[in-house]
């Protein structure tokens, strides 16, 4: 038996691995330029910066500045995070790197920044520095106050033997000295990293010893061993610096210094600091205390019971409007204080304002603070009557200068400071007026500078109850000096509250003895008998401190129930009130004295709850012949402060007895209108009538269509029923008298109303303004209908129909749905008819329809490429169709049909066979030829469309009872509409989006074309029944710029863009040449030129002489021709 062969082997060596790919390392050496700016801030002396000022650091410290750098943004975001450690601050809690900072608080002694550069003198040097060779340089220039050492690095990379290249690291030193006392080490840097190209490092040294200073820099590393190892560098160069050491005295300045790299452009500076420092009152008499100013919101805090004394304190930071306009009255170096001084100036009335300004209220969130804060950045010169009146505006003041001072009157709660009745008024008596409702606002809309975002924010404050009568209608506040929130909350709300409760005005004129008293500012008490329906009011015959003794008994009211209280006015021109303990003819008898006996003849006033006076508070006071004064107040409500701030509710003050029934009133009338609320248009039925003397109530009762009566309640002759609609209103007005009782009957009127039904009105006075051989600008007069300018809309068709025949439904859109308060509109200029109408909110037409017809005159020459229309093939319309249908009986174009014959329960009922289901919404017609211009132009194309449409369920079919047929045109049909898209490429290969055009400029050698046919409807369809396009070119002219020289032979010239000269397929090929003009010079008798090789890119010149050798001749040409490549 034969034994099997085995046959055994050790395998196949392995494959060598790859070798490694070599390393480099990044380039992470790049020099770095800084930019020192600095910056003016403020007048000084300021407080400081606000971080820094919360956190009670010292000035000049680490920690200040760092704190600082928290109120320090660039492009608006803070140099140091606001959740920083001000002592050692992270590095990534910056989020700008390697910022120096330097600030100056604008002191009378601060000192100059240290390292503002005034002049620099660069000094070459440019040796290489070596390890066993250092570099030193003499300066001997004693004014200098530092030097500017660079030095630079061609490269710093190490190649290794395995193709690695890496980085390497370089130790230097520069050493300075003095006068020859020995090297010290100033700068020891060590520099790492990669750079393949030349790396430059700046150090500066400020000089502190004495002259002459040697600068020496030195390689502490070793030298490179090899070519391998590349580090070396040289003392390139130094500069001799003299620093800016102006101080800058009094003014707040500071100096950033920025890297370069983290910064496109200089960036935007801001610093949120606390401001100038003012004056604020110093220690109170009767040792009432100092006044102290909250660290936090710069308030100052006012001990109670504090009395000025009339000496103001040292200046301290702080908030308040009062001390901060007193500081610009008296500031020499930049306020008034040229002209004014603390002599001129009542303090004790700025210190009053100022404890006002500063007492806390409700902030609105929760929180509280003061009534008035002032924080604002005053950058330029104003007038100093605009500038005093907005500081003054800021705490509701005015300022009167009074008695040879200025003196600050204040919007806030006072007690009344004088009386007038008929018994010290002219003859003329009281004069009232009021605003009227179209004067007033529903919405005030309050402007401020919102610390927190540092951008202008806006406070919005509405009256529901005004904005159901009259609207919304807003007025724009800027509050000056507000960063409050609640600051500007309160003063829309005070707004609001004077324009709709205290707008009455009363104006009278008085005599000397009352005029000279009465101040702008001050509230006064009126007794109207006219208006209270009696006399309380008069003169006194005599008096004690106890009793008055009055003028007239017998047609004067003194009651002696419900509280009665007497207001006289005493010799010094006050008034003060007692209450009333009782009345025995006309001797009245008070409950406590008064502080001093009042003249005879001065004036008296009784008040009690069932009639009370009259407040107002005055406004101006003018003298009239040096004997009398006219004066203007305003309705004055006491209870508005506490409303305004707290929400507290208003009493209820009488101030007549017309409390008999009284009579309904009369001419009651209706009115519809349509008015914007909210952007939307409403219905609304304004009722007025004429008002009743003594009425300020009345009931409003009022039914729609026999439902049941809704009854309101008004203080006003009008009122408004809004979202009417069409039927019959019913109303009654009833009359309330003071005591609330109702008239015994009402004033009735019914009113038919109409609602939103009525369509539009038609647009009026259409008229065009030629812009450009391609756009027109129509315009019309505004659409009277609110329903139209409030949400409705304006459609502008087109029809190519020149005779005036076409119509709206026929026509096509021209541009997209217009707002309905649009005025004019730039649309693209077509021959034919532009028709215009309206459309309201509710979808309904104008019933007639406006338009103009333009016929285009013989333009400006031109190319016409091609005329091209789908419904002149034959057969028409060969192009792709997509839900859309051509009909041989109409030759046109239209909407599918969407349903089918097996679809119809009864083919007798159905009204239009073609549209058995209603139409397509959209379908899309594509032409059937592509128009190659054979390369790229910029060719114009004005599209031509002729359209009707057609409502196939209001055919003749669908008319159930022919003889009850009143209009046998049909329903218009206004939702159909077909426009016309183009596409473009530059290389007949690839082609754009279709975009929509109507007469236009387009680039590009091919061009496609398609019309989209759209309803709204499907039981409206659309037929186009001509379709195409006008394809033009441009006459363009191109010159040569320069004299060109023909040399002695053909010349070839090339056009700086080819014109278009035809192709096979359109006009012929160079069938359209342009024409060539020659203008010669210094030619010789009998010279002449010939002209060869004309084309759309160029052409061929050449000057020969008498005998025909060529020649070199100097020409300009001129090429005229069409279309622009």
């Amino acid at each position: 038996m034969t034994k099997p062969k085995i046959i055994r082997g050790a395998g196949a060596p392995p494959p060598p691995s790859a070798p490694p790919q070599p390393t480099r390392t990044p380039d992470t050496l790049h020099s770095r330029q800084f930019a020192t700016l600095m910056d003016l801030i403020s007048e000084g002396e300021i407080e400081g910066f606000a971080s820094a000022s919360k956190a009670g650091l010292t000035k000049g410290t680490t920690a200040y500045n760092n704190a600082a750098l928290k109120d320090v943004f660039l492009n608006d975001t803070a140099i140091l995070q606001a959740s920083a450690n001000n002592s050692s601050p992270a590095t990534t809690d910056f989020n700008f790197q390697d910022v120096t900072f330097d600030p100056r608080f604008g002191t009378s002694d601060q000192t100059h920044i240290n390292g503002i550069e005034s002049s620099e003198s660069l000094q070459t040097v440019g040796v290489n520095v070596t390890k066993a060779s250092p570099v030193t340089r003499s300066i001997t220039n004693t004014d200098i106050d530092a030097v500017k050492v660079t030095v630079t690095f061609p490269q710093i990379q190490v190649a290794t033997s395995s193709g690695d290249i890496l980085g390497s690291s370089v130790n230097l030193q520069i050493q300075v000295q003095y006068n020859s006392g020995g090297f010290t080490t100033l700068i020891d840097d060590t520099i790492t990293g990669r750079t393949a190209d030349a790396y430059q490092k700046e150090y500066r040294i400020t000089l502190t010893g004495a002259f002459p200073v040697d600068i020496k820099v030195v390689r502490v590393s070793d030298d490179a061993a090899d070519a391998s190892t590349v580090n070396a560098f040289q003392f390139t160069s130094f500069s001799e610096i003299v620093d800016d050491k102006q101080t800058y005295l009094n003014s707040a300045y500071a100096s950033l210094r920025i890297d370069s790299q983290q910064f496109s452009s200089i960036p935007k500076r801001k610093y949120r600091i606390r401001g100038i420092k003012v004056r604020i009152p110093g220690a109170g008499a009767s040792s009432s205390g100092t006044p102290t100013v909250d660290s936090t919101t710069g308030r100052i805090v006012y001990p109670t019971g504090y009395i000025f004394n009339g000496v103001m304190g040292a200046a301290q930071w702080c908030s308040c409007p009062s001390m901060i306009l007193l500081d610009l009255l008296t500031n020499i170096r930049y306020g008034f204080g040229d002209h004014i001084t603390d002599s001129n100036l009542d303090l004790f009335s700025f210190v009053t304002v100022s404890k006002y300004a500063n007492t806390l209220v409700s902030d609105g969130l929760g929180g509280q603070e003061a009534r008035f804060s002032c924080n604002v950045n005053i950058q330029n010169s104003n007038e100093a009557f605009d500038l005093i009146n907005e500081l003054a505006g800021v705490m509701r003041c005015i300022p009167i200068w009074s008695a040879g001072s200025i003196t600050l009157s204040q919007d806030s709660p006072k007690d009344s400071s004088y009386i007038f009745s008929l018994a010290n008024v002219g003859e003329g008596g009281f004069n009232y007026s009021g605003s009227s409702l179209k004067a007033r606002h529903s919405v005030v809309s309050v402007s401020y500078y919102n610390m927190d975002s540092q951008e202008v924010d806006f406070e919005v404050v509405e009256d529901s109850t005004l904005i159901s009568k009259i609207g919304t209608v807003v007025k724009q506040v800027k509050a000056f000096a507000c960063t409050s929130r609640g600051q500007a909350n309160r003063l829309a709300k005070n707004i609001l509250f004077a324009e709709n409760n205290e707008s009455e005005v009363v104006s009278f004129t008085t005599s000397l003895d009352s005029g000279a008293i009465c101040r702008p500012g001050s509230v006064i008490e009126i007794n109207d008998p006219v208006r209270a329906g009696i006399r309380r009011s008069g003169r006194v015959n005599a008096a004690t401190t106890t009793q008055i003794t009055v003028d007239d008994t017998a047609s004067t009211d003194l009651p002696t129930t419900n509280n009665p209280t007497l207001s006289v006015i005493l010799p010094d021109g006050t008034v003060e009130t007692r209450d009333v303990s009782s009345i025995s003819g006309a001797v009245i008898t008070v409950s406590s004295a008064y502080s001093a006996t009042p003249n005879v003849n001065t004036v008296w006033l009784l008040s009690n709850d069932t009639v009370q006076s009259q407040k107002f508070r005055v406004v101006t006071v003018e003298e009239q012949d040096g004997m009398n004064y006219a004066v203007t107040a305003l309705s004055y409500v006491p209870g508005k402060y506490a409303f305004v701030e707290d929400g507290a509710s208003l009493p209820t003050r009488t101030v007549s007895t017309f409390v008999g029934l009284k009579e309904p009133p009369t001419g009651l009338q209706a009115e519809e209108k349509i008015v914007v609320i909210n952007n939307n248009a409403v219905s609304k039925l304004i009722i007025s009538w004429q008002p009743i003397v003594g009425v300020t109530q009345y009931q409003v009762n009022y039914r729609f269509n026999n439902g049941n009566y809704v009854s309101t309640k008004v203080s006003s002759p009008d009122f408004e029923i809004f979202n009417t609609d069409i039927g019959t209103y019913e109303l009654q007005v009833f009359s309330y008298n003071s005591a609330l009782q109702l008239s015994a009957t009402s004033t009735n009127l019914t009113f038919n109303a109409i609602g939103k039904t009525a369509p539009p009105s038609d647009i009026t006075n259409l008229t065009y303004e030629p812009i450009s051989d391609k756009e027109i600008r129509l315009r019309w007069d505004a659409v009277p209908d609110v329903d139209v300018r409030a949400g409705g809309r304006i459609h502008v068709r087109h029809s190519p129909k020149t005779d005036g025949s076409a119509n709206f439904s026929d026509a096509t859109d021209l541009v997209f749905a217009l707002s309905g308060a649009s005025t004019e509109k730039v649309v693209p200029l077509l021959e034919g008819e532009y028709i215009l109408k309206a459309q309201d909110d509710g979808d309904r037409f104008s019933t007639g329809e406006t338009s103009l017809v333009i016929d285009l005159p013989d333009a400006q020459p031109k190319l016409l490429v091609q005329t091209r229309r789908e419904d002149q093939d034959d057969p028409k319309f060969q192009g792709a169709k997509s839900n859309v249908g051509f009909d041989s009986g109409t030759a046109s174009i239209s909407l599918a049909g969407t349903g089918n014959f097996d679809s119809s329960s009864s083919i007798d009922d159905e009204t239009s066979i073609d549209d058995i289901g209603g139409v397509s919404t959209t379908g899309t017609y594509l032409f059937n030829d592509t128009l190659d211009l054979g390369a790229v132009y910029s060719l114009d194309l004005r599209k031509h469309i002729l359209t009707d449409s057609v409502y196939s369920a209001d055919l003749i079919d669908s008319v159930a009872d022919i003889d009850a047929r009143q209009d046998f045109d049909g329903t218009s049909s206004v939702d159909t509409n077909a426009e016309v898209f183009v596409q473009t490429s530059q290389d007949a290969s690839n082609y754009s989006g279709f975009q929509k055009f109507a007469n236009g400029t387009f680039k590009g050698r091919a061009f496609k074309f398609k019309c989209v046919l759209t309803t709204q409807d499907t039981n409206q369809d659309i037929r186009v029944s001509q379709l195409g396009y006008f394809a033009e070119f441009q006459r363009r002219v191109e010159q040569s710029t320069t004299t060109i020289a023909s040399g002695a032979g053909a010349k070839s010239i090339s056009f700086n863009s080819p014109f278009f000269t035809g192709t096979s397929a359109l006009l012929g090929a160079n069938s359209n040449p342009p024409a060539i003009g020659i203008t010669a010079f210094n030619m010789a008798s009998g010279d002449f030129f010939e002209l060869t090789s004309i084309g759309s890119t160029g052409f061929t010149v050449h000057f020969k002489n008498s005998s025909g050798s060529s020649v070199d001749r100097n020409f300009n040409f001129t090429a005229i021709g069409f279309g622009k490549g």
